[in-house]
């Protein structure tokens, strides 16, 4: 085999993302013998475009709940949505058979609003702007 070509890139082709999701996918599925990777979303859709205004996406695999990306417009803030989101997901997570959830945050955004709600910080790493961490949070659902 010739040695491949290795490329940086800001631009990755949905393609080269899903060789490299499938790959490790295949390779825990070959090693443990468990096949239940699946996506999660929830949405918040505008009632008259029906266009997703927000929600959470992740995913649930071997056993945990991956949260990745939360996000509400500032309107919808303080009003309970963020919450039922969030209960949502986690339901969801029992139901596909996660024994615990993880997620990471940053100090601007919703550390407190996670505490709230039960989850646990376990780690946090500093990052720009200065005086800010990635917060990373845990929390038991079986």
């Amino acid at each position: 085999m010739r040695t491949p070509l290795v490329v940086v890139t800001d631009a990755p082709e949905a393609e080269d993302l899903s060789v490299i999701s499938e790959g490790l996918d295949q390779f825990n599925i070959d090693t443990s013998g468990i096949a239940d990777r699946r996506p999660l979303a929830v949405l918040i859709k505008d009632p008259h475009t029906n266009k997703t205004i927000g929600g959470v996406t992740g995913r649930t695999s071997l056993g945990l709940l991956f949260l990745d990306v939360f996000f509400l417009p500032q309107a919808l803030r303080g009003s309970g949505l963020g919450s039922r989101i969030l209960q949502l997901a986690e339901e969801e997570g029992k139901r596909r058979g996660c024994r615990a959830a993880v997620l990471y945050t940053i100090s601007f955004q919703a550390p407190d609003f996670y505490k709230k709600h039960g989850w646990r910080e376990f780690g946090a790493i500093p990052c720009d702007p200065p005086g800010t961490a990635r917060i990373f949070f845990c929390k038991e659902l079986a």
